[in-house]
């Protein structure tokens, strides 16, 4: 039997177990758990716009534990490192590009216009965004801009938006085996440079708060698709190690936020425990797990991510005086469980089928008219029943010349 290529690595025993199950049905339920833990940490423990009196009072016991909920966050960046490898793999970077575009926008478009219109119909919660904060938000580049956040749970996305542009640098030149441990390495490494070093445009690319998460999501899969050694073990480690160094100011920052005084050691086991549920996905400890609305539930985690902190305080100060705390939390989670599946069944999938016929449209029309053009000589070469490459009939460059 012949070795595979370097770097490359795409057969053998652990490749062909993995191809028995290729639905993560477990990567489905983490999801939710994450998008839950997040919306717990905004709704029950962050005193923002919502409740009239502190969570401390609305929540006398509960609120210490949705308080980790942020935590959610970090379990969402091993996920999307773990995702992107699996879902990319073999594509090019133009697929790869339109594969991350369906996927963000068409939810995130209506989310946008969904919160700013709430915003705006019923004032008092929240400042309303103009409508030029408005156009800058759809374009989810508000961030970079310095433009208020119509929602300010979009932070997240500007740091997955700036993982995938990282990530393009090895999907242009192919996903190998061999690149991606590099390229975890190099992030890495320019992870704890990016420390030391007094360039803000450096550390905004690199990401060192969050960079971790992904890296360890990549080598995960690597150990998923491939098989489990010392290196990648080593990679996984690394980054959690590391990983719970920079959750302390995470953990600071929110704690600010939320106007509490918390044990940091929380989320530190959250954070583990994450680690060690991504681990369980990746050595295949999770492939019985095949409940068939796990995958309808991990479609509802975006839209229901993009949708529950405004709108859901918008809610919450309109009907915290008709209701139980609970069951204003229990009513506010369920209609935006069932927002999420009408965005989900009605415009993330229908929109998101049209933007990637439109953009597989444009990408064949940019590689058509980017081939060169026979020049006269060779086209006067030709027998006259010859065919121009590309073009498929002599006369329109003839017309041209």
């Amino acid at each position: 039997m012949s070795s595979p290529a370097p770097g490359t690595l795409d057969h053998g025993p652990a490749e062909s177990r993995r191809t028995k199950a290729p639905r993560l049905y477990a990567l489905d339920g983490l999801r939710l758990i994450a998008a839950l833990m997040v919306a717990a940490f905004h709704l029950m423990a962050y005193n923002g716009p919502g409740w009239t009196y502190p969570v401390q009072i609305v929540f006398p016991d509960a609120h210490a534990v949705a308080y980790y909920g942020w935590t959610g966050v970090q379990l969402f960046f091993l996920i999307s490192g773990f995702v992107i490898c699996m879902s990319c793999w073999g594509k090019s970077v133009g697929e790869f590009a339109v594969s991350r575009v369906t996927r963000l926008y068409p939810a995130y478009w209506f989310a946008v216009i969904a919160a700013a219109s709430a915003l705006w119909l019923f004032p008092g919660v929240r400042d309303a965004p103009t409508l030029s904060g408005l156009a800058v938000n759809l374009t989810m580049f508000q961030d970079p801009l310095g433009v208020d956040r119509v929602d300010s749970v979009y932070w997240s996305l500007w740091a997955e938006m700036r993982f995938y542009l990282l990530f393009a640098l090895v999907a242009w030149r192919g996903l190998t085996y061999r690149r991606l441990v590099a390229f975890c390495l190099g992030w890495a490494t320019a992870g704890m440079l990016a420390t030391k070093v007094d360039n803000g445009l450096f550390r905004a690319v690199v990401m060192p708060e969050h960079c971790w998460y992904f890296i360890a999501g990549i080598a995960l899969y690597l150990i998923h698709r491939f098989k489990p050694n010392v290196l990648l073990w080593g990679i996984v480690a690394g980054c959690f190690l590391l990983g719970q160094h920079f959750l302390i100011a995470a953990h600071a920052s929110n704690e600010r936020y939320a106007g509490v005084k918390a044990p940091l050691w929380p989320a530190t086991l959250l954070l583990a425990a994450a680690f060690l549920a991504m681990a369980a996905v990746a050595v295949g400890m999770t492939d019985r797990i095949t409940w068939r609305r796990l995958p309808v539930l991990g479609a509802l985690t975006y839209p229901f991510y993009l949708l529950h902190e405004d709108i859901g305080w918008i809610f919450i100060r309109h009907m915290e005086h008709r209701m139980n705390p609970y069951a204003v939390l229990a009513v506010l989670f369920s209609a935006a469980l069932v927002a999420s599946w009408l965005v989900h069944r009605w415009i993330e999938r229908p929109l998101g089928r049209r933007l990637r016929r439109a953009l597989n449209k444009g990408f064949e029309e940019m590689r058509f008219y980017s081939r060169p053009i026979p020049s006269l000589e060779s086209l006067e070469s030709r027998s006259p029943g010859d065919k121009v490459r590309g073009s498929g009939d002599t006369s329109l460059c003839r017309e041209g010349s």
